[in-house]
């Protein structure tokens, strides 16, 4: 997803004027190094979204191929009194942010492919374009280089630009902040059409503005993402809870536990305590051969139970039986009940392509192109309990028609006052939320996948 919303950018309208939509095109194809197109296909693309909830018809899609076309049609945008601008990535967002009506749709991913791995002060970074796909910036950055990003999203078919301008939040969040506290420098086209480099240290106003900004303080068509080492596998653990408080407790340690003594990606979520095949206990086992026998549930067992989503990274050359040691010595002291752990060993990129599968298996369905309300939230610390008790156990007891996330993050990690918040992500038919406190969860739910 990459929003931007233009038409309010420029306040003196004494020069501006009114456009005439055949002309305007027609101008702009001769300006452009891209293209302009007005077909009825592309038209009904650029006026739809993953959400699902909204359809605007634009009056062309703008296929750029840099930033320099991106800055001459925001200019044409700022030479109107009435011609919107939306940059659209990979059309997800929910709410038609990345619609224009009648308006210019400027598609970031036709950009050029711009990629380059960069050494600065001993780090390493990747500069890549707005429009780039994560799931591509992964697999060269490994494949290339044995590197890759260090903060990612659960999903990675989503372009830079548009996650850097929203958070960009998983299960590293914990250790390494979201996305947007691993960028070093932004190349922005701003809401005049002027196109600037800014980080920490230059135009550090609009970087900072334009990092979760939502598009509204102009659009990114190139990042310099910092880089690490890439492991090689992933041993990928789920963990079920009968008690939201015990799995709290032990989500909300490994998130405080220093680097080396806790895990490398940590999540959570909640599912039905029943065999729905999209919300039930089938869908907790992580390899097909793996059963969830509900006859090691408590007694106590309520009508929803807890997940938490663990991983560590390890080499190909390190020997099973240390990676074993390692989990054991990670996993002792938690709540969880014991018989029903279940893990799989998986390359490093297919457990960051994970949802890919998904998505697959959604459109093979024919539920993809289902609508998709959204709806995140930071939930404190301290009304989390309340949370689960008025909405887990009680609103959503039969399970929302998809997965419930919902993972504790460090507050510190995104610059704040405050020690720790928690994530929750849902996806069903109506709800997703996140909330801010004292520490605390994220939660986010969709429509039915």
């Amino acid at each position: 997803m990459m929003i931007a919303c233009l038409d309010r950018f420029v306040t003196d309208t004494d020069s501006r004027r009114p456009h005439d939509g055949s002309s305007l095109c027609k101008a702009l194809e001769l300006q452009l190094q891209g293209g302009v197109t007005t077909d009825s296909r592309d038209i009904g693309l650029a006026g739809k979204d993953f959400g699902g909830l909204h359809s605007i018809t634009p009056l062309a899609l703008v296929k750029p191929t840099g930033a320099d076309d991106v800055a001459k049609v925001v200019k044409s945008a700022v030479q109107s009194s009435n011609l919107t601008v939306a940059a659209r990535g990979n059309g997800h967002s929910i709410n038609g942010q990345a619609m224009a009506d009648r308006g210019l749709v400027v598609d970031m991913t036709a950009m050029e492919n711009h990629f380059h791995v960069v050494l600065n002060n001993g780090l390493s970074y990747v500069d890549v374009s707005g429009g780039a796909l994560w799931e591509d910036v992964l697999k060269r950055c490994v494949s290339d280089y044995g590197l890759a990003p260090r903060s990612w999203t659960d999903y990675l078919s989503l372009t830079v630009g548009g996650t850097l301008s929203n958070a960009g939040v998983s299960g590293q969040t914990f250790r390494y902040g979201p996305q947007i506290s691993n960028v070093a420098e932004l190349e922005v086209v701003t809401g005049t059409g002027d196109t600037l480099i800014c980080s920490e240290m230059e135009n550090s106003e609009l970087f900072f503005s334009v990092l979760g900004g939502l598009g509204q303080f102009g659009i990114i068509t190139k990042a310099r993402v910092l880089l690490q080492p890439a492991p090689d596998m992933v041993r990928w653990i789920r963990l079920v809870y009968a008690e939201f408080e015990s799995f709290t407790r032990d989500a909300e340690s490994l998130v405080r536990r220093p680097e080396g003594d806790s895990f490398d990606y940590v999540e959570g979520f909640v599912f039905s305590n029943n065999d729905d095949p999209l919300t039930g206990r089938s869908t907790v086992p992580l390899d097909s051969d793996a059963v969830f026998d509900k006859a090691h549930l408590p007694e106590t067992a309520g009508s929803v139970l807890y997940c938490l989503e663990v991983a560590v990274h390890y080499r190909n050359n390190d020997q099973g039986a240390t990676v074993d040691t390692e989990v054991h010595r990670l996993l002792t002291g938690l709540g969880y009940i014991k018989p029903l752990r279940f893990q799989v060993d998986v390359s490093y990129i297919q457990f960051l392509s994970r949802v890919k599968r998904a998505e697959e298996e959604a459109i093979a369905n024919g539920v993809w192109d289902t609508p998709h309300p959204w709806l995140n939230l930071f939930v404190s610390k301290s009304d989390i309990s309340d949370f689960d008790r008025v909405v887990f156990k009680s609103l959503l007891q039969n399970g929302v028609g998809g997965p419930m996330l919902v993972y504790p993050l460090l507050r510190s990690r995104w610059v704040l006052n405050d020690d720790v918040f928690h994530e929750l992500y849902l996806r069903g038919h109506v709800l997703s939320t996140w909330a801010w406190g004292d520490g605390g969860w994220g939660w986010e739910m969709g429509p039915k996948r």
